[in-house]
């Protein structure tokens, strides 16, 4: 991976962290050489972020976003903008199933 996308992918990491601090939401970075949050990341083909949230009967839901070669091509801001209105996308879609839209 060279230097810059390196960077822009740390950069990314750090601004989604700071975006989606929630005790329900577990985030696993699977970005090889910038973070890899899990041994159980498999990163053959793209790397990805496995959001899990855990809702409060204490059941578990899990959703891979992948990082597409496409996306790398954005400003970091632009690309974690993307990635958490995917979490937040996420989260509204399993609340309205779990807690019929509440």
């Amino acid at each position: 991976m060279e230097k810059e996308l390196k960077e822009k992918l740390q950069k990314v990491v750090e601004l989604v962290k700071k975006d989606m601090a929630n005790p329900d939401i577990d985030i696993e970075f699977c970005i090889p050489e910038v973070e890899m949050d899990s041994s159980s990341c498999n990163v053959n083909k793209e790397p990805y972020i496995s959001v899990k949230y855990t809702i409060e009967e204490g059941d578990v839901h899990e959703r891979k976003i992948k990082i597409r070669r496409k996306y790398t091509q954005m400003e970091p801001e632009d690309l974690a903008n993307l990635i958490t209105f995917y979490i937040e996308q996420f989260i509204e879609e399993i609340d309205s199933v779990e807690y019929g839209g509440e």
